[in-house]
């Protein structure tokens, strides 16, 4: 059972609001949220409704400054409860939109694709088995992005067009 605390202020000051499960627009729970404690599995918070916006990965443990950690000026507005997923690890990553240009087959972390891969570039994805974070930079750093099992076409279309992914990671059941 995977659960958050949203708190108003830094620090687990404030009013505050428990999340077990998906929440597409916290505003109507609480006007803000500065710091959070994961009591149990692992969740994706989001700086607008609707899982939109900078997206952020935590695991157990206590934040009590998020903006500052996140670099954000806002407030955590939506939140994803990740599943844990036993099994096999699979995605397919692209070159270019829709599938196109060189395409690798991943199943483990990859910590750069311009070292494994040649890749200067990664425009979209198959995920087949699997969560997995894809980073904006080498060595897991920058923006991230959750990945869930699904055919992600075009990372532009998606509101991430300025941004290129260069390493990702698997979210390990070992991580809840």
């Amino acid at each position: 059972l995977s659960q958050i605390i949203f708190y108003e202020d830094r620090n687990f000051m404030g009013r505050h609001y428990e999340c077990m499960s998906d929440c597409a627009d916290m505003h109507s729970y609480m006007s803000r949220c500065h710091s959070c404690r994961v009591e149990s599995g692992c969740f994706m918070v989001y700086d607008h409704p609707n899982y939109m916006g900078n997206q952020y990965f935590f695991r157990r443990g206590e934040y009590g400054d998020c903006m500052s950690m996140m670099g954000w000026s806002g407030s955590i507005r939506s939140c994803r409860m990740i599943p844990m997923h036993r099994g096999s690890y699979r995605m397919r990553i692209y070159e270019r939109e829709n599938f196109g240009g060189h395409m690798h087959e991943c199943m483990d972390d990859c910590d750069s694709f311009m070292d494994r891969y040649h890749m200067s570039d990664c425009m979209s994805c198959h995920v087949m088995d699997g969560h997995w974070l894809m980073y904006e930079h080498p060595h897991y750093r920058g923006r991230m992005m959750y990945m869930r099992p699904g055919e992600y076409r075009s990372f532009r279309e998606m509101g991430y067009g300025g941004m290129r992914f260069m390493s990702m990671r698997r979210i390990m059941d070992s991580w809840y």
